[in-house]
């Protein structure tokens, strides 16, 4: 199990020190919430601050672009320091190019499925992606409760990967906690991203080890 710390909930007067929390536990990727304001109700940050944790992260970084037309800033976002970039399912009307762009900038190409949008729909593009991140709650804020549902939508997209025998990931983002972790993991999950869990736990690196043995 792969633990990606979701930055959107560090404590950004003291971010530094989150960064480095992280660099020194047993989670193996940074998450990055990147918001317009458009595809979703909210804001967030863009890449000077990409950058900034480029600069002091010692694992790669996750960036999950929650953006209208977000073929637009693919390469900028990759410059900034992304590793991993997912761009939503239901922000791209040509997907199939905007997957090939990723791809051809060196970098792990992901979508995002909103709560609502069926994995089905990825029939003719899963073998091109290096993981699919489903959102267990509606992309914009932190805090929100699991939907439940989330673990059908898991066990179905798994079921597809197993089919063409490929090694697609499933990332699950939203309301992870430690909890439903190990139901996540039993449904076929690769990747927990996880904010409040993390970063409002009393002891962020033994929540953060206790989620990988999961």
């Amino acid at each position: 199990m792969l633990i990606a710390p979701s930055i959107l909930s560090a404590d950004f007067t003291n971010l530094g020190r989150d960064i480095e929390m992280i660099n020194q536990s047993e989670a193996d990727i940074f998450h990055l919430d990147i918001m317009d304001g458009m595809f979703v109700p909210n804001i967030s940050f863009g890449f000077p601050v990409v950058d900034a944790i480029r600069k002091s992260a010692k694992k790669p970084l996750d960036v999950h672009l929650m953006i209208l037309d977000p073929d637009r800033y693919i390469e900028r976002f990759r410059d900034a320091g992304a590793n991993w970039i997912s761009v939503h399912y239901e922000a791209c009307p040509h997907f199939h190019r905007t997957v090939q762009n990723i791809k051809n900038l060196g970098v792990k190409a992901g979508v995002a499925l909103n709560p609502h949008t069926p994995v089905a729909l990825l029939e003719d593009i899963l073998c091109d992606l290096d993981f699919v991140l489903i959102m267990s709650v509606n992309p914009g804020f932190g805090g929100q409760k699991f939907i439940e549902q989330t673990y059908e939508k898991i066990m179905k997209l798994k079921a597809m990967i197993r089919e063409r025998n490929i090694e697609t990931l499933i990332e699950i983002d939203g309301g992870v906690d430690l909890i439903n972790a190990p139901k996540l993991k039993a449904a076929g999950a690769d990747v927990l991203v996880a904010g409040n869990t993390v970063f409002k736990a009393q002891n962020p690196l033994a929540t953060i080890k206790n989620l990988k043995a999961s």
